[in-house]
Formats: C-alpha cells, structure tokens, sequence
C-alpha cells in the first residue's frame, strides 16, 4: 500500500493523473491501446530495473535479448513444427497452437543464457573492481555483438511468426482491439503480478532486496550474493525474453534491430518509475504507453519517442527520483 500512499500524495503524480484522465475521455481508444502496449514495456523495464536496482549498471544488451528470444522462439517453432504454417490458430489469435509450446522453451534458454553471460563477462569485471559506467559500456558492445549475430544467422530482412488474418474486436466508444494484443496485455499483468510475489512473498525475493539495500550487509547475514545475482541475471533474462516475444507476436514483426529501438521507452519507463524500483517501472511502462499513444491523436506516431522523452523531463524536473524512486532503499 505504501506506493499507492506515494502516488496520491505526491501532487505532480496526480496532476499527471488528471491530464491522462481528460485526454482519455476524449480519445478513449488511444487510452485502451496505450494500456496494452504499455503493459509490454512494463515487463521488459520490469527486468531492466532489476538488473539495475542490484548491479548498478544499464544493462544495454537488454533490449537486443528481447530480440534474440523471438528469433530463437521462431527457430524452435520451424524445426519442431515446420508444418505449423498449415496449423489452425488458437481461437480469436493469429498466432498458432505450437507457439505455446515454444515460447516457454525458448523465454528458459534466454534466462539460462543470461546466466552464462553473467559468468563469462560480467562477473569478471565485479571481480576486477570494474566501475558500473564500464560495465555498462560492455554491455554495449554484446548488444551490438548480439545485433550483429542476429543479422549474420538470420539476416536483416524482417519477418513474423505463422499467422493468419483475424478481425479487430469492436467495443463501445469507437474501440477497436487485436486480438493479439488483449492476449499479450494479459500474459504480460499475469508475470507482473507472478514477478511481484516472488519479490515480496518469498525467501528467494527477500534475498533479491536484501542484496540491492545493501550487498555486504546480505553476505554477512548468510545471504549467498554471488548466488543470488545468478538468479537476478536468470529472471531478468526471462522477463526480456517473454516481453520480447509478446511484442513480436502483438506488432506481428520480427526485425534485427526491434530490441535496440524498444529501449528508448524502456528506459525511460524505468526513470520514470524510479531507477532501479521494478514496481515504479511497471508503472512507468504503463505511464509510457498511455500517454505515447494518446500523444497520437494529435500528433504523428513518428514522434513518439519525443513524446516520451519530454514525460521523463516533466517527471524528473517535478520529481527527480522518478515516480517511487527514493535515495535510499529501491524497493
């Protein structure tokens, strides 16, 4: 409850509120659309913070692991269903039976992998002392590696997983839904809502914030840190990975580069929600999305990451520590 206390007692937060409140009124369909697309940019700045809240560093390979998973999810899909072309899709969606099943197979592997990257790179340089600003830079050069690797196994041309052509759902107030989308949105809540009882319910989420509070004080009290940023690296890699996928599902698209371009709004949902607060990027994914989609209305949708960038200036020239961001503790 306490960030709910946080949210209507901060008064930059609620005169926020009001303006996306009238705005939607007026345009309710962009505010529905900026809610489900803003539920992806909240999973993925939910891993994003994390990785941050407990390493200190940006991670910028981030967004290029989004993109790996749906280039794996698609390779898994084609070798074990190459005939899922012909096979129907599920329900409403436009997606195929068989993507269900990949999709849990390809978003583990990201996560194992994100563990063998922590172990092969990132934590030689925390054993060498490396400053956060290195590691970060380091994480650039494997997005651009990563890139790279992506576009030299599959090349540069787009592409999307099996489909086929379905109807928008009408709803009241000119409200026009993607199937595709509505599942995305839901998949997305559910492991946001999973994300945070692990954090707050269990031993395992306690050890997590514990070592983000404060790392020498969780290794002196029996906490195996080294151990613990294992799983950190793990879940975030999962949350990349399923974000990932989910986008590449609801934009129907699978592009070399669609990781590296998601992660202006990433960011800035993570700033805006309080830098590393996984909580405050859910929300700051979802402040994001609404109001890059409602800025549509009057605007041209090419200038949305503007439209971003000028939310996260009004959010830090109001509240400089992001939406639930603090000096102190992160969670």
């Amino acid at each position: 409850m306490k960030y709910f206390d946080i949210i209507f007692e901060n008064k930059t937060i609620l005169l926020l509120f009001w303006i996306i409140l009238i705005l939607s009124l007026m345009k309710p369909w962009l505010f529905v659309n900026g809610i489900l697309i803003g539920s992806l940019y909240a999973l993925g700045s939910i891993g994003l913070s994390l990785i941050y809240g407990n390493l200190k560093f940006a991670n910028m390979a981030h967004g290029d692991f989004m993109t790996l998973s749906s280039y794996v999810a698609l390779a898994l899909l084609l070798f074990f269903f190459p005939n899922s072309e012909q096979s129907p899709s599920v329900g409403p969606f436009t997606f195929k039976y068989e993507l269900l099943i990949i999709i849990p197979i390809a978003v583990v592997l990201i996560g194992f992998l994100a563990v063998l990257f922590d172990k092969l790179i990132y934590k030689k340089l925390r054993d060498l002392g490396a400053a956060p600003a290195a590691i970060a830079l380091t994480s650039l050069g494997l997005a651009v590696g990563l890139r790279g690797l992506i576009q030299f196994i599959w090349g540069t041309d787009s592409t999307s997983f099996p489909r086929e052509s379905k109807l928008f759902w009408d709803l009241p107030f000119k409200i026009k839904i993607p199937p595709d989308m509505f599942f995305c949105a839901i998949v997305a809540f559910i492991i946001a809502i999973a994300f945070y009882f692990v954090l707050f319910k269990t031993k395992l989420g306690k050890a997590i914030r514990a070592t983000s509070d404060n790392p020498d004080l969780a290794r002196i009290t029996g906490i195996n840190t080294e151990k613990i940023i294992l799983y950190i690296w793990f879940i975030g890699g999962i949350l990349a990975a399923t974000s990932g996928i989910l986008i590449s599902v609801q934009q129907a698209i699978i592009t070399p580069v669609m990781g590296w371009k998601i992660l202006i709004p990433l960011f800035a949902a993570v700033i805006v929600g309080g830098i590393g607060n996984p909580i405050g990027a859910l929300m700051g994914g979802l402040l994001i999305g609404i109001t890059g989609e409602l800025a549509t209305g009057w605007i041209n949708p090419s200038y949305k990451p503007a439209v971003y960038f000028l939310v996260l200036l009004i959010v830090l020239l109001l509240r400089p520590n992001g939406i639930l961001g603090s000096k102190g503790r992160q969670f």
